[in-house]
């Protein structure tokens, strides 16, 4: 009798994979091509199969006989005939809708399903886009290239996008041999295969969408590569003025650009160059509600032959609408997690391209690439007077007395000493928490308040052991380049935010030569624990270990 393969299959779409099974391994990079992970404890990992995960893997011509063939093989039981007969239907929804170039300033969409075809023609919120009907679909003009793609998928119906790109302004760039400090440089395996994926020698059918790899394994490097291979000029857009710097300092560390050819456009400084850094914040910035976003038109008012999106997840409305006018451009998104709490996936999918390329963060730990973690969430009761407080208090002010327990400051207290040899952040969401935690432990303290040139500074002084404890406040959520932290200690954060999660937890998942250690302060049987919740189950789901203790003050 022959083995029992690894994947249950249910009914309602879900896929059990087993953890120990020995073609586990093979399975999963087979899931992981048209299935979403929900979640991966330590035994049985859970995969969900929709509309939009099967339209990802038609998107990079990932065959249909492959994903019912893979499933029939892997399957222990007879895979349940509503579950194949769905999949069969929503992959061919993709490639239904072709959208090709026509002449002048026209795009020809041609449906080759007559229901389908039929539906459009009916449907008045998009009768507005329409030049002309033809037998088998429409005319459109191509600056509603985004616009029509971001509608159709609303509705259920996304688009196959062969009008290809525009090459932008020429510039010569090449990845160097060595870093400026005479180190050996080169990409890793799986990020020169990013870079092939996303690429895909210059078709119409690549040049856009999403790469996902966690925090620490060289996402920015992964754009170098890009902006390498594709060598026009490149705006980027990203999540901070600690990024753009960061952004910068890599191109000039590993690329042959030199310090002219890059721009900053900032708060302080707006310069545009053939490679333009930027921050979402300057992009929607505007005096009032009323008025127009000022910064907006850097999208159009220069021949971009590439726009990244750093940390995509958080790509807000405005940057949206603008990206429905750019779609002649390529288009890179680089992100951690796929997760949106505004559930716009679908939105990210149609405006900047399918998922291209993706690890398991499992998958690149055990290879060295990133830290070993351990994640551990301690819970304290409240002292009387605070609970008192928290019992008389509204809903809304509930949370953050919780968050901001002072029971927290005698347990960072312990945890400072039991890794008195490490490299730790203490990371808050409030600032009078972080302000009395850096005051009362003496230890530096970097908020949004805190002036770039000291931030940097104590930035190199913690890269380089000359201290070795910084309190951080959400500002560092985001790209800060920290490679030698490895205990981040969380006393608060944004409600039941898996982003910020996954932000944080990549903090410390650089690689080293010791493991690393993600403690969650949290008041027990307070709004605080019951958000903690959605976090903790984020962690399991990517394969973290979580163990949950008490502590008594």
């Amino acid at each position: 009798m022959s083995d029992p393969g690894p994947l249950i299959i249910q009914s309602d779409h879900t896929i059990m994979l087993e953890v120990a099974h020995p073609r586990y391994a093979e399975c999963r990079d087979f899931l992981a091509a048209f299935a979403e992970l929900v979640k991966s404890p330590e035994f049985i990992h859970t995969y969900r199969v929709t509309p939009l995960s099967l339209w990802n893997a038609a998107a990079v011509e990932i065959s249909l006989d492959e994903i019912t063939e893979g499933l029939n093989r892997f399957s222990r039981y007879e895979p349940p005939s509503n579950v194949i007969s769905d999949i069969r239907e929503w992959y061919a929804v993709y490639g239904r809708l072709i959208l090709e170039k026509e002449s002048g300033n026209r795009l020809r969409l041609s449906v080759s399903d007559p229901v389908i075809l039929n539906r459009i023609r009916q449907d008045k919120t998009l009768m507005r886009f329409w030049l002309e009907k033809t037998p088998d679909g429409f005319l459109i003009d191509s600056g509603d290239r985004g616009n029509v793609k971001h509608a159709l998928v609303k509705i259920g119906y996304p688009v196959r996008d062969l009008c290809g790109y525009l090459s932008g302004d020429a510039i010569d760039v090449k990845l160097c041999k060595k870093d400026k400090d005479g180190l050996p440089f080169a990409l890793r395996d799986y990020q020169r295969e990013a870079v092939d994926v996303f690429y895909q020698s210059g078709r119409a059918a690549g040049g856009s969408g999403i790469i996902v790899l966690p925090c620490g394994s060289g996402k920015t490097i992964i754009g170098l590569g890009i902006i390498s291979r594709i060598s026009n000029h490149t705006l980027i857009i990203t999540t901070s003025n600690i990024s753009v710097y960061q952004w910068r300092d890599e191109l000039l560390d590993k690329t042959t650009l030199r310090g002219e050819d890059i721009g900053e456009f900032t708060g302080m400084t707006k310069s545009v160059r053939p490679i333009t850094i930027t921050t979402y914040q300057m992009l929607t910035y505007r005096r009032s509600k009323e008025d127009p976003f000022h910064y907006l038109n850097i999208f159009t008012e220069h021949n971009w032959g590439l726009i990244i999106y750093d940390e995509v997840h958080l790509l807000p409305a405005p940057v949206f609408r603008a990206t429905t006018a750019i779609q002649a451009r390529r288009r890179m998104g680089l992100t951690a997690t796929l997760v949106r709490e505004d559930g716009k996936e679908e939105d990210v999918f149609a405006l900047i391209g399918p998922r291209r390329y993706d690890v398991p963060w499992k998958t690149l730990e055990s290879r060295g690439f990133i830290a070993q973690a351990f994640c551990t969430e301690y819970r304290l009761l409240l002292p009387p007077e605070e609970e008192l407080r928290y019992a008389h208090a509204e809903k809304r002010q509930r949370f953050r007395i919780a968050a901001e327990n002072p029971g927290k400051l005698e347990l960072v207290r312990e945890l400072l000493l039991n890794h008195r040899d490490d490299k730790i952040l203490i990371i808050g969401q409030y600032i009078s928490q972080v302000e009395k935690i850096a005051r009362t432990m003496k230890l530096p303290l970097i908020t949004g308040k805190t002036k770039h040139a000291d931030r940097g500074k104590l930035y190199e002084e913690f890269r380089k052991g000359d201290i070795s404890a910084l309190v951080v406040s959400k500002v560092a959520n985001f790209a800060v380049d920290l490679p030698d932290a490895n205990v981040m200690i969380q006393v608060s954060g944004t409600f039941g935010s898996r982003q910020e999660e996954a932000q944080r937890l990549g903090r410390i998942l650089r690689p080293k030569q010791k493991p690393s250690y993600f403690y969650t302060l949290v008041s027990r049987e307070t709004d605080e624990q019951r958000f903690a919740v959605n976090r903790q189950i984020f962690l399991i789901e990517q394969g973290y270990k979580y163990q949950v203790l008490s502590y008594q003050t």
